[in-house]
């Protein structure tokens, strides 16, 4: 293996922070890798990664060849993509990474879509909702919340926005008394997002000033599929997607609360994300392309029904 090659071999270890995953990525076995990184070291005379039985770290030798390397190596990318004027099929793995519920409706007709018109693309796809570094966790894209976003390397674009509204099961308001001005709801409890995703307070706007009323709670989740459930069977407020609930509304299961002041974050943003580069791989660039068209041709895709 030339020396290009081992740097190329030691950027896709240091991006997928993985022996494993770079081998998979550079459709090579993980001896291959380790090899060419033990080549690399003995070249350099310095250790490039602190290994452990779970994970690697970079030594500072490590982070100075990396930043520079990949600087050359994308530099020498792009010359030779001139050179050549030609256009690369896409092919390869794509691993995509999208939140759980928002994405519930539109992801299978999203990358149905993509795969007729790709069938070389290897789709690799992770549902979660919990924040992630895609550099750290080898994800090429995502359709994501923002507060998911670890990584600085990420740019994102705006794909759609998804209103929420506060509600409150009959039961509830049984026992409680209704919640007039935003001020009340410092007496109820919620059923809450994560502390670690969302702050526990809710804003209002009321003319030119804002409100900010704190969140008590005693149930709080990372997912408004299961706060919806929990706010159903009467545990508390909830501020849950429109979207979501609109069965519930309409029969009476939910009751909107305060529909005459307007929420300062409203909306929930979900965004399509990925990490630039000076030549971005084919099959990356079509499924941005793919997915900024798919929304365009169906806007309200993101709403679940």
């Amino acid at each position: 293996m030339d020396y290009l090659e081992t740097l190329r071999v030691f950027r896709t270890v240091v991006e997928s922070r993985s022996f494993t995953r770079a081998a998979d990525t550079l459709a090579m076995t993980t001896p291959m890798v380790s090899r060419a990184i033990s080549s690399l070291e003995k070249r350099l005379g310095n250790p490039l990664f602190d290994r452990t039985t779970r994970q690697i770290s970079l030594t500072g030798t490590a982070e100075r060849l990396y930043e520079r390397c990949t600087r050359i190596l994308d530099n020498l990318d792009a010359l030779e993509a001139e050179v050549r004027n030609e256009t690369r099929e896409a092919a390869g793995v794509l691993r995509l990474v999208a939140h759980t519920t928002a994405t519930i409706n539109m992801l299978v007709p999203l990358l149905a879509s993509f795969k007729r018109q790709h069938p070389e693309v290897t789709l690799d796809v992770t549902l979660i909702e919990r924040p992630v570094d895609f550099v750290a966790d080898g994800y090429d894209v995502g359709i994501v919340a923002p507060y998911m976003l670890t990584s600085e390397q990420t740019v994102t674009r705006l794909l759609e926005s998804i209103p929420q509204v506060i509600v409150a099961s009959p039961a509830y308001l049984d026992a409680h008394r209704l919640p007039e001005e935003p001020a009340d709801l410092a007496e109820h409890v919620f059923v809450a997002v994560s502390p670690s995703i969302r702050k526990s307070s809710v804003g209002f706007r009321t003319g030119a000033q804002e409100v900010s009323v704190a969140l008590s709670f005693q149930v709080a989740s990372n997912n408004p599929m299961f706060n919806r459930e929990m706010v159903l069977q009467g545990f508390g407020l909830g501020i849950l997607p429109e979207a979501l609930i609109q069965d519930d509304l309409k029969s009476g299961r939910l009751i909107r609360l305060l529909e005459g002041f307007e929420l300062t974050e409203r909306n929930v943003e979900i965004r399509l994300a990925y990490i630039t580069r000076t030549l971005m791989p084919a099959r990356v660039r079509v499924f941005i392309e793919h997915a900024v068209a798919f929304f365009e041709r169906h806007p309200g895709a993101l709403h679940v029904q």
